[in-house]
């Protein structure tokens, strides 16, 4: 018998979330998403919550001395070429998260601002919100906040397209190295998407689906990039592939639950 030789040019990727029970947001669809676009994928758990498509019963914050003791465990053995952070649940959580970021340098980094849940249930504490700006934001290698999101950070309406253009360049100058502001809850039957990076402007635009099936769209996206950073993309390159990969998803949803049904994250990537 001989021994396998494992594969060393397998790329690695951080998901720093919330546990989702019902498998469609969250650590679950990020490792997915990691899976499906061919990178190992590694997890540090902020919060556990009891949800289904339906919408959050509970959360329960992980102690932070356990979230940092994670991301310790990662970065000194299974070192990523990309993270994203995804549900931060606290002040406190995100305070531990950055210093660990730091000591270990890693990078680069996805922000999904993760404050409201598509139920609409709130998913972050209220007085964390300074914290995430003045603190995460400006580690950030890209942020995507939904609308709702970039006007809590942009501290700007953003109730249309042409909101989203300033409330961008406004979380850049805040911070952010690059921020994609998604559309994927305008009244339009274009959805557009938009970033701002180094100055300049770039849209994308789909035509809506009209499904109830969206449950984790934001965690798959972010996700998406940051599997794509991990794999060597440059940043627009592997902004549109991942735009184009949860489209796509979403077109292919398997119809689960009686809410809002997650998106069928086993499709080709590219």
């Amino acid at each position: 018998m001989t021994d396998a030789t494992p594969p060393t040019d397998l790329p690695i990727a951080l998901t720093i979330a919330g546990s989702d029970s019902g498998g469609g947001a969250g650590i679950q669809a990020d490792l997915k998403t990691f899976e499906a676009h061919g990178v190992f994928g590694t997890s540090v758990v902020t919060a556990i919550t009891a949800q289904n498509t339906q919408g959050v019963s509970a959360v329960h914050a992980v102690p932070t001395d356990t979230v940092r003791a994670q991301i310790d465990a990662v970065a000194d053995d299974l070192r990523p070429a990309a993270v994203k952070t995804g549900m931060l649940a606290s002040a406190a959580l995100i305070e531990v998260i950055v210093a660990a970021l730091e000591e270990h340098d890693l990078g680069p980094l996805v922000v999904d601002p993760v404050m409201v849940a598509t139920s609409g249930d709130r998913l972050l504490d209220r007085d964390a919100e300074s914290i995430l700006v003045g603190s995460l934001l400006p580690r950030a290698t890209i942020v995507t906040p939904n609308l709702s999101e970039a006007a809590i950070l942009a501290d700007r309406p953003v109730r249309g397209v042409d909101d989203m253009e300033p409330a961008a360049r406004a979380i850049g100058d805040r911070g952010a190295g690059a921020v994609l502001v998604k559309g994927g809850h305008l009244d339009t039957d274009t959805l557009v998407d938009l970033l701002w990076h180094d100055g300049s402007v770039r849209s994308w635009e789909r035509p809506k689906l009209v499904t109830r099936h969206t449950h984790g769209t934001g965690c798959t996206l972010s996700s998406a990039i940051a599997a794509r950073l991990a794999r060597g993309h440059g940043l627009e390159t592997a902004v549109s592939g991942a735009l184009d990969y949860v489209h796509r998803a979403i077109a292919a949803a398997p119809g689960l639950g009686e809410g809002h049904g997650p998106l069928l994250h086993r499709i080709p990537t590219d």
